[in-house]
């Protein structure tokens, strides 16, 4: 049952970009406008398209998404790089999102560079995007690593240039519900931007720390279809959608009745079977099972 006063999120849904890399899934460019239209017509509210500068295919089938009249606001995601905002424009993109590493682990180790270089990568990313009139989103990568003053650093920044949030990205799937609540609790009231929380599942505990973030002010959700997604995945768009609804009666404005099938269509497009134990669009979950859900 929906609480009187209950709380609306929206999510992000990166089935497209993120859920693609799940091993040994690949997406045709019609089964990429197939998904995106099954989103768009179960209520998601923000579709993470793809990577433009990936090449020519990748902007072949996102061009077609951009076409299709969606009601739904269709992201390209990006590095901080000129080249990669420059491709997302020649695309036609007009919402970006731009991500930046937080952790010095991917500041000093990965990049071999320093946190000032990330902040004036991320100024000079946004002002180019803002030049074409794009919308910008900021993404703070492996922030779950990172300090979170560095994090708050990065979403003031953000916010003087415009951006319309951030998100707070559990990179390497590491963080456990006690650490989020207190994280979360933490950041919210300190935050400048809408929080946008982008769990991964290397132990099992994408949707708990997702749904318990979103308990602590977050937001918006990013999600995955069926939780496909780099290495273990990512949170289920599915299960937290029903969970949020159902467990915690707040409201999304996503259509449950149309999970099942958006699960079936993402397996299906990608060679993958739905397991019969799968909460909300397995097998075993029938349509007389969901219609008995408050």
């Amino acid at each position: 049952m929906i609480m009187k006063d209950a709380r609306t999120i929206e999510i992000v849904d990166t089935t497209l970009r993120d859920g693609e890399q799940s091993p040994s899934i690949v997406f045709s460019a019609q089964d990429k406008l197939n998904i995106a239209k099954a989103l768009d017509k179960a209520g998601v509210t923000w579709i993470e398209a793809g990577v433009p500068v990936m090449g020519e295919e990748e902007q072949e089938a996102m061009k077609m998404i951009l076409s299709a009249g969606l009601k739904a606001n269709v992201i390209a995601w990006n590095r901080a790089l000129k080249n990669d905002i420059l491709s997302s424009v020649s695309c036609g993109f007009s919402q970006l999102h731009i991500s930046v590493p937080v952790s010095d682990l991917h500041i000093e180790q990965k990049l071999k560079k320093s946190r000032e270089w990330v902040l004036e990568n991320l100024k000079q990313s946004i002002l180019l995007a803002q030049s074409f009139g794009c919308m910008v989103s900021v993404g703070a990568e492996d922030a779950s690593r990172g300090d979170r003053e560095y994090f708050l650093q990065v979403a003031n920044i953000a916010a003087e240039l415009g951006a319309v949030r951030i998100r707070y990205a559990d990179t390497v799937g590491c963080l456990n519900p006690l650490a989020v609540h207190s994280i979360f609790q933490e950041l919210i009231p300190r935050c400048p931007l809408p929080v946008e929380v982008h769990m991964h599942n290397d132990f099992g505990l994408a949707n708990a720390n997702t749904l318990v973030a979103l308990a602590a002010g977050a937001e918006l959700a990013s999600t995955t279809i069926g939780g496909i997604g780099e290495r273990a995945g990512n949170a289920a768009l599915e299960e937290v959608v029903t969970a949020w609804q159902v467990v915690y009666g707040m409201k999304c404005h996503v259509n449950r009745t149309d999970l099942p099938h958006l699960g079936h269509l993402v397996m299906q497009a990608g060679s993958k079977d739905v397991f019969d134990y799968k909460p909300i669009i397995g097998n075993a979950f029938t349509d007389a099972h969901a219609n008995k859900i408050a």
